[in-house]
């Protein structure tokens, strides 16, 4: 990513309303709440004809020993190490405030062009306040806006464009596969994605609700670009109490809608648990590609057989949904991880695969010859042929006299069979069945 603006500043200076504007996209959660934001959010914004990537960061603070202001922190000096551009955004409202000195001393080392992003400048009397930021002594350009109504901000993206160069990135975002680390809170999903990048791209602690926003970063591996998210974990709804997890959890979700493949993350030492089975649901119920990732795999006595009876427990419980693979990993030893994600890739290959209409009706109609429906008073069911549909989805049309009397056990026979000859481990299929 060679066209990079990070918006950095002091927190609740509204750097996640800018952040979403430019994207156009309401993704990074907005709160009066001081440090609502804790990663780094990336989103693409185009102007004049030019793409470039715009990162969201937390709120910086000094001299605090809070947990997650210091790991912030950490957050907004590598999104300072990326960026092509900065925009570092005060508050006109409340003028200049201390901490914004205190940060304006690290970007006077940064060697990168600054722009000083006058946000709140809503009125005319807030608009002239901007020039007391002039105190910071930075060599940047003062640009008055309002990241809530929008004025300004051409202005503000006429003078950044000018730095980024145009060459597009080979490969839109919007193209690559999509894997989605959903899972419940502290299963190890920022954990795995930051073993994965080999960097701290997502805040780790051991209390749960760490991660608030769904964070996309794009990855590299086994000769192929795609785009890791990693997400919230999801309660149940009884048990989200705050407005800011409310939304996390919506992230979550419109996560998996987004993505082609659902990585779901247990913890070994829970077992598979009501929730999980939830979450799982809810990746069928879009139709996404799935696998199982059992972490924490280092903590459980084992033999020879543990694995084993792991996954038939997991099978069982899981019933028509056994289709999903089931790998065990350990994050903190690193162990399996990679294995993980070419499964998750075999997955999004399998979900894209198109079989032939000649082969499909060459395999199926032996299959279908060999075990007909059941006739339905005294009417006998004949397919005639099977094609797969062109839906997001994985479907397949069986075209036959009397699609109405064919029962759901018949349906599944023909799902087994379809996954007998052609794979697709970890996809949901749906068949339909059509008057011909």
């Amino acid at each position: 990513m060679a066209n990079i603006l990070a918006i950095v500043g002091r927190p609740n200076v509204g750097k996640s309303t800018l952040f979403n504007r430019l994207i156009e996209k309401k993704q990074a959660i907005m709160d009066n709440e001081p440090g609502v934001t804790r990663d780094r959010h990336y989103g693409q914004c185009e102007w004049n004809g030019k793409i470039f990537t715009v990162i969201d960061t937390g709120g910086y603070v000094e001299g605090s020993d809070d947990i997650f202001e210091e790991a912030i922190r950490n957050q907004v000096k590598e999104a300072l190490k990326e960026a092509t551009v900065l925009a570092f955004m005060v508050d006109c409202e409340v003028g200049l405030h201390p901490m914004d000195q205190d940060f304006a001393n690290i970007l006077r080392e940064v060697g990168k062009p600054i722009y000083i992003v006058a946000n709140k400048a809503d009125t005319p009397t807030r608009e002239l306040n901007a020039s007391e930021f002039y105190a910071l002594g930075l060599d940047a350009d003062i640009l008055a806006l309002s990241s809530t109504s929008g004025s300004g901000t051409g202005e503000f993206l006429d003078a950044i464009v000018p730095h980024f160069s145009d060459e597009e990135e080979e490969k839109e975002e919007e193209s690559l596969p999509k894997i989605a680390i959903i899972g419940r809170p502290n299963v190890g999903k920022s954990s795995f994605v930051n073993a994965l990048l080999g960097e701290e791209r997502t805040i780790v602690t051991n209390i749960a609700g760490t991660t608030r926003d769904a964070i996309n970063a794009r990855y590299n591996r086994f000769g192929k670009d795609f785009l890791l998210t990693d997400t919230a974990g999801i309660r149940k709804k009884s048990k989200v109490h705050e407005d800011i997890e409310f939304y996390s959890v919506l992230r979550s979700i419109q996560a998996i809608q987004d993505s082609d493949v659902s990585v779901v993350m247990l913890d070994a030492t829970q077992g598979l648990e009501a929730q999980d089975m939830n979450i799982i649901g809810l990746s069928h119920k879009y139709k996404k590609g799935t696998i199982i990732m059992v972490n924490k795999w280092d903590l459980i006595e084992k033999d020879t057989k543990t694995a084993n009876e792991f996954k038939k427990t997991i099978e069982e419980k899981l019933g028509p949904l056994s289709y999903i693979p089931v790998i065990f990993v350990s994050v903190l030893n690193k162990q399996r991880i990679f294995q993980a994600i070419e499964l998750a890739l075999k997955v999004y290959e399998s979900k894209t695969t198109k079989i032939s209409t000649s082969k499909l009706n060459d395999i199926l109609l032996k299959e279908i010859e060999h075990y007909p429906p059941p006739a339905v008073r005294g009417q006998y069911i004949k397919i005639k042929y099977i094609t797969q549909l062109p839906t997001h989805g994985v479907t397949f049309a069986f075209f036959c006299n009397f699609p109405q009397y064919i029962k759901e056990a018949y349906e599944r026979f023909l799902i087994n069979k379809i996954r007998e000859h052609f794979g697709f481990e970890g996809v949901p299929l749906t068949v339909v069945f059509r008057k011909k």
